[in-house]
C-alpha cells in the first residue's frame, strides 16, 4: 500500500543565504505566530516556522534563490535565476515593484494567515501576487492577479514526442521559453524522482477518479494533475506543487499539461487565462499555486500537503458534519415531493438518526430539465419572478411546517439549488436573493448546488460572487454541497472554502451501485484530497435486488450497517426514501448515533488510506492520525474468505499499539507495528467492519 519515493541523488544545499530565524510583525492589528515576511535590499524572505523561501526582489518579478525545510532544515537552492512567474515575455525586471504585509484574521470560514502583497509591471501588464502563510504549516500559497494586455500569452503548446528530430548535439536539445508559467522552481541537477497525480469528477461519467505518475525527469515534457511531489536522493527530502484548479480535464484555457518538466526545472502551467479574459481597468485572478516542502518518508510529504488543505476551510463539527438523507437516489424524481411526503420522510429520517434532510429538485415553483413532471428549462427562469419559492400546490404553507417538524426532531433541512448557468450566471445576484431569502424565511442553511456549467473566466468570476455574497450575509451561516456529478465544475482542488463536495449519483435501477466502487473512490482520494470534504452516498440495499442476480458484490448480499460503514470516511448521504426502507433497516440506528458522536473527532484527524485496494475480496480501510501517537483505525473485511490479514498503516514500526475498538465487530488488542506500519487486523465475517481508536505507547 505505501510507497516511498526512491532515494536518489541530490545536489548540493545553498548555504548563501542561511534560513531567516526572527519574524516580523504581519501588521497592525496582529500577527500569525511563527510567521514572518520582509524585504531587505534585494532579497524578499517569506516564512513561518516549518518553510522559507527565499527570492531575488527583480522590482518585483520574484526569482527564486532558496526553499528550505526549517523541520529538517534542508534548503534547496537554485541553480538558475529566472522568474518564478512569467507570462509572454515576462523575463526581465519588473517596474514599479511593491511590497506589504497584512495579517488576515480568521472568521468562520477561514484561518488566519499572513498575507504578503508584492505588485509589479511587464510593459502593459500589471501583476499581484498574494502569498499566504499560516500557522504551523510547511507550505505557501500564491494567489496571483493580472491586469491589462495578455496578448502574447499561451504561446507554447505540448509537443508531441513523436514529432521530435533525433539528439545528435546540445543544440538539437535545445528547447524555447515556456509561457504562462504560475510558479517555478529550478533546483538543478539529475537525480530527481516525481509523482504527477491527476484527477477526475465528472462522476456521472467517470469511475476512476485518480490516477498516479511516477517517474524520472529528463528532458522537457508536460504532465497533467493538481499535483506534483518532487523527491531529491540523498536526503529524501522534497518539496511539492499544488495547482489550486478543477480538474485538467475541466480547466479553462487549458495548455495541455499542468506541470512542465526538465531535468532539474519544475513548472506550474496553465493559468486558466486567454488574452480575451484580461481588463485594462480590473484585475483577473488565475488559478494559485501552493509550494509545501516535507522531509524523507511518503507520510511526511502527505502530512505536509493535508496540513495546508486542513487550513482552507474551519470544519465546524455543528455545521460541517452531517449524516445527510436525501431522496432523489430512489428515482422518484420530482413526483412525490410535497409537504406530506416530506413530513413522512422526517419522520422516519429520525428513525434512521439522519442530522440533515435535503429536499432535491421539484420543491420549487419553477421546473428544472430533470423534471419528470413537466419538460422544464433552465433558460430565462427568472422571467418567473416566484422560479425559487417553494411551489404552492405541493407546499399550501411554504416550508414552514417541514422546517418546524425537522426541528422538533433534531434534523435540518437543506434544498437543491441550480444556479442560473445562463450568459455565465450574469444573475447571479438574484441567484443570491433567492438563496438568501430561503435562508432569512426559513433558517435554511444547506444548499445542494447544481448544474454547474463554468465554461468561462466570467462564468468562475459570477459564481465566485454569488458564494461570496451569500456566506456574506448570511454571517458565513450557509453552507454548499458542491455537485461534481457532471459539466465544467470546481472538482476537489478549487472553491474549497464553500462547503462540501457532493461525489457521486449512484443507483440500484441501473445495478451500478457496488458499495466496494463507492469505497475505493473514496479510498484512492483521501491520500490527497481531506475525506471528510467529501458526501458518499449509501443506498436502500433492498430496491432492485432482482437486477444484480447472483453477483457476489451486489448490496443485497451485505449487511445493511456494513453499507452504511463504507461512507464513514466523508460526510455518509443515505441516497434513499426512508419510506421504502423495511423495518429491519432501522436497525442500523444505534450504530448512525453512536457514530454521529465520534465522527468530529475522527474527521479532525488526518485520514489517509491504509491496507489494500478495495476490491470487493480486500481488506482495507483508513486512518485518522490525530497526532503522532493516537487516532483512529476504520478497517473493512470486504467478501473474502480471509477472516485476518496483515494492513501496512502510517503507525511507526516497531511501536507497541493498543487498540480499543468503537464501532463494529473489532476486539481490544495489542500489536507491534512491523515495516510500513504492519498490523494484523481480524474480522469474524464477510462484509464487516470495526472502527478502532488506538494508543501508540511512548
Amino acid at each position: 500500500m505505501k510507497r516511498i519515493f526512491p532515494v536518489l541523488l541530490s545536489f548540493i544545499s545553498m548555504t548563501l543565504f542561511p534560513p531567516a530565524v526572527s519574524g516580523m510583525p504581519s501588521g497592525p492589528h496582529g500577527s500569525i505566530p511563527g510567521s514572518y515576511s520582509r524585504l531587505e535590499g534585494d532579497t524578499l524572505v517569506i516564512g513561518n516556522n516549518l518553510i522559507e523561501r527565499k527570492f531575488l526582489w527583480n522590482g518585483g518579478n520574484l526569482m527564486t534563490v532558496s526553499l528550505t525545510d526549517r523541520t529538517t532544515g534542508h534548503t534547496f537552492g537554485s541553480a538558475r535565476m529566472q522568474p518564478d512567474f512569467m507570462v509572454a515575455d515576462g523575463a526581465g525586471a519588473g517596474q514599479n515593484g511593491s511590497c506589504r504585509t497584512e495579517y488576515v484574521p480568521a472568521d468562520e470560514i477561514h484561518e488566519a494567515y499572513q498575507k504578503t502583497v508584492v505588485t509589479f509591471r511587464i510593459g502593459n501588464l500589471s501583476v499581484r501576487r498574494e502569498f499566504r502563510v499560516y500557522s504551523d504549516v510547511p507550505a505557501i500559497a500564491c494567489d496571483t492577479w493580472l491586469k491589462g494586455s495578455l496578448e502574447a500569452a499561451d504561446r507554447s503548446r505540448t509537443v508531441s514526442a513523436a514529432d521530435r528530430k533525433n539528439i545528435e548535439s546540445a543544440a538539437d536539445a535545445g528547447t524555447g521559453p515556456l509561457s504562462g508559467v504560475l510558479d517555478r522552481f529550478e533546483p538543478g541537477g539529475l537525480h530527481w524522482h516525481c509523482r504527477a497525480v491527476e484527477f477526475w469528477d465528472v462522476t456521472d461519467w467517470n469511475n476512476n477518479l485518480v490516477a498516479e505518475r511516477d517517474f524520472i525527469p529528463y528532458r522537457r515534457a508536460g504532465y497533467r494533475g493538481n499535483l506534483l511531489f518532487v523527491r531529491d536522493g540523498i536526503s529524501g527530502n522534497g518539496f511539492f506543487f499544488l495547482k489550486e484548479a478543477p480538474c485538467s480535464g475541466s480547466q479553462l484555457a487549458y495548455p495541455g499539461n499542468d506541470f512542465v518538466v526538465e531535468f532539474g526545472s519544475f513548472s506550474v502551467t496553465g493559468s486558466g487565462l486567454s488574452a480575451a479574459d484580461m481588463s485594462e481597468s480590473g484585475w483577473t485572478q488565475t488559478y494559485s499555486c501552493v509550494t509545501g516542502v516535507y522531509g524523507p518518508g511518503e507520510l511526511s510529504a502527505l502530512k505536509a500537503l493535508r496540513a495546508y488543505q486542513k487550513r482552507l476551510r474551519r470544519h465546524l463539527p455543528e455545521r460541517d458534519e452531517m449524516v445527510m438523507m436525501n431522496t432523489w437516489g430512489d428515482r422518484s424524481q420530482d413526483t412525490k415531493v410535497n409537504e406530506a411526503f416530506c413530513l413522512a420522510e422526517i419522520e422516519k429520517a429520525a428513525r434512521l438518526g439522519v442530522s440533515h434532510f435535503q429536499i432535491d429538485d421539484g420543491w420549487q415553483v419553477g421546473k428544472s430539465p430533470n423534471s419528470a413532471l413537466a419538460r422544464g428549462s433552465f433558460r430565462n427562469i427568472y422571467d418567473n419572478p416566484d422560479y425559487w419559492k417553494p411551489d404552492p400546490l405541493k407546499y399550501p404553507s411554504g416550508l414552514a411546517p417541514v422546517v418546524s417538524r425537522a426541528g422538533e426532531l433534531g434534523i435540518e433541512l437543506g434544498l437543491w439549488f441550480n444556479p442560473s448557468v445562463q450568459d455565465d450566471f450574469a444573475h447571479w445576484r438574484k441567484d443570491a436573493d433567492a438563496i438568501l431569502a430561503l435562508y432569512r424565511e426559513y433558517g435554511i442553511k444547506v444548499f445542494k448546488i447544481d448544474g454547474l456549467a463554468v465554461n468561462s473566466k466570467t462564468a468562475e468570476e459570477n459564481l465566485r460572487r454569488l458564494f461570496d455574497t451569500v456566506q456574506k450575509e448570511s454571517g458565513n451561516e450557509v453552507i454548499f454541497n458542491l455537485d461534481v456529478t457532471a459539466g465544467r465544475r470546481p472538482g476537489y482542488h478549487s472553491f474549497y472554502e464553500y462547503g462540501n463536495v457532493f461525489l457521486e449519483n449512484r443507483y440500484t435501477d441501473w445495478h451500478l451501485y457496488f458499495p466496494h466502487w463507492t469505497l475505493r473512490n473514496v479510498w484512492q482520494l483521501s491520500r490527497y484530497v481531506p475525506a471528510e470534504r467529501l458526501q458518499v452516498e449509501f443506498l436502500n440495499k433492498w430496491r432492485n435486488a432482482g437486477l444484480y442476480g447472483n453477483d457476489p458484490f451486489a448490496p443485497q448480499s451485505m449487511p445493511f450497517d456494513y453499507i452504511f460503514a463504507t461512507s464513514m470516511a466523508g460526510q455518509p448521504l443515505a441516497w434513499m426514501e426512508a419510506s421504502n426502507l423495511p423495518e429491519e433497516a432501522y436497525g442500523i440506528a444505534g450504530l448512525v448515533k453512536d457514530y454521529r458522536e465520534v465522527s468530529p473527532d475522527f474527521h479532525s484527524g488526518i485520514i489517509l488510506p491504509v491496507g489494500e485496494e478495495p476490491s470487493g475480496r480486500s481488506f482495507t480501510g483508513f486512518q485518522s492520525l490525530s497526532d503522532d501517537s493516537t487516532g483512529y483505525m476504520l478497517v473493512y473485511r470486504e467478501n473474502t474468505g480471509r477472516g485476518k490479514a496483515v494492513l501496512d498503516t502510517w503507525l511507526p514500526e516497531g511501536k507497541k499499539v493498543r487498540f480499543k475498538p468503537v464501532l463494529g465487530y473489532g476486539a481490544p488488542f495489542v500489536a507491534v507495528a512491523g515495516e510500513d506500519g504492519a498490523v494484523e487486523f481480524s474480522l469474524p465475517d464477510r462484509n464487516t467492519f470495526a472502527l478502532y481508536r488506538y494508543a501508540v505507547s511512548r
